[in-house]
C-alpha cells in the first residue's frame, strides 16, 4: 500500500504474480488433459500469444512447472512436456515417497500438540469427499488440491524443513493425476479411507500407527495406479 499524501492508503501496482498463477493453472490444464501432447515443444512466444500474456509470466510459469515434473527443460532447446511415467518410473516414484512420507507421518504424530494438525487434515478429507471427480483436470482440480494439501500438511507437521525440501524435490504428484484425465478420479473412496486412517493415528499421537497408515496408503496408491496404467 502507498500513501497518497492525504494520510490514507491506496493500492499499489498490480502484482504480476497473479498473472503467473493464471498462466500456470492454464498450462497444467492443457498438459494434464492432453491438449498439449507428451514430449511436445513448449514455445514461449507461441504460448504467450495463445494465452494473451507477455513472455515474462510464461517463463516463470514454465520454470515452476519444471519442479512438478510436468515439463522438462533442456539447455539451448527450451521446454518440452514431460512424457507420462512408465510403470517402472511410477514404481520408483512411489518407492521414493515410501522412504519419506511414512516416517514423516510418524514424526508428525510424535510432535505435541497434534490436535491442530488433525483438524486441518480433517478439512482436507471433507474437501476430498465433496470435490468433483470428473474426467477433465478442471473438474477434478479441487480434488487434486485437497489431496496435495493433505500430504503437504503431514510433511509440514514434522517441523523439519529438510524433509519438506526432500518431498518437494520429488515433484511427481501431478504425474499420478495425469492418469485420471479422460476417466475421472477412480480411487476416491479408497484414498479418503486411507487418509482418514493417517489422520486418526496422528490425532492419537501414535507415531507407529501413523507410519503404518501412510505406508498402507502409498502402497495402495501404487497398486491402483499400476492397475490404471495396465488397463486392469
Amino acid at each position: 500500500m502507498k500513501s497518497d499524501g492525504s494520510g490514507s492508503s491506496r493500492p499499489g501496482a498490480i502484482r504480476p504474480r497473479l498473472v503467473v498463477d493464471e498462466v500456470y493453472d492454464r498450462l497444467v490444464e492443457l498438459i494434464v488433459d492432453g491438449h498439449i501432447a507428451a514430449d511436445a515443444r513448449l514455445g514461449i512466444d507461441a504460448l504467450s500469444r495463445e494465452l494473451g500474456v507477455s513472455t515474462s509470466p510464461m517463463r516463470e510459469a514454465l520454470a515452476r512447472l519444471e519442479s512438478t515434473g510436468l515439463v522438462r527443460r533442456t539447455a539451448l532447446r527450451g521446454y518440452r512436456v514431460a512424457p507420462e511415467l512408465t510403470q517402472a518410473e511410477l514404481v520408483q516414484l512411489l518407492d521414493a515417497r515410501l522412504l519419506i512420507e511414512p516416517g514423516a507421518a510418524g514424526a508428525a504424530a510424535a510432535r505435541h500438540p497434534t490436535a491442530d494438525l488433525a483438524a486441518e487434515l480433517d478439512s482436507t478429507i471433507r474437501a476430498l469427499s465433496d470435490a468433483p471427480r470428473g474426467p477433465t483436470f478442471e473438474s477434478f482440480r479441487e480434488y487434486y488440491e485437497s489431496d496435495r494439501r493433505f500430504h503437504r500438511l503431514v510433511i509440514a507437521g514434522t517441523g523439519n524443513p529438510f524433509i519438506a525440501h526432500a518431498y518437494d524435490a520429488l515433484g511427481g504428484q501431478f504425474q499420478r493425476f495425469r492418469l485420471f484425465s479422460g476417466r475421472g478420479v477412480t480411487d476416491a473412496d479408497a484414498t479418503i479411507a486411507e487418509h482418514s486412517a493417517v489422520r486418526d493415528a496422528i490425532a492419537a499421537g501414535d507415531p507407529q500407527g501413523a507410519d503404518a497408515a501412510m505406508r498402507r496408503h502409498l502402497i495402495g496408491v501404487r497398486t491402483r495406479a499400476l492397475g490404471e496404467l495396465s488397463g486392469t
